[in-house]
């Protein structure tokens, strides 16, 4: 995974093939949330996916629980809906 390779070259670690089905590994300490959120950036749209994916079946293995839903009023739907449909006339009107 190529979030392994930029997680390793941004701290000097080194990346490597470990089994099959895992593209790459990296025995790096301790990475920071800013560090993982850098490398994820540079990612490909795909690859972002699959981390989603896989973050996913973790907290889904773990318990975690989903937010509660929101719910909004009538009138703030309305409002966002009319807010919509004037963006789109703009967007006709525009030359």
């Amino acid at each position: 995974m190529r979030l392994a390779r930029s997680v390793a070259r941004r701290t000097g670690e080194h990346a490597f093939p470990w089994r099959p089905g895992v593209a790459w590994c990296t025995l790096v300490p301790m990475v920071t949330l800013a560090e993982i959120e850098s490398a994820a950036a540079d990612l490909s749209p795909a690859e972002k996916q699959e981390l989603m994916l896989f973050l996913a079946t973790r907290l889904r293995a773990e318990g975690a629980t989903l937010p509660e839903p929101r719910t909004f009023t009538r009138n703030e739907m309305a409002g966002w809906i009319e807010e919509d449909e004037a963006d789109m006339r703009r967007l006709r009107e525009r030359p």
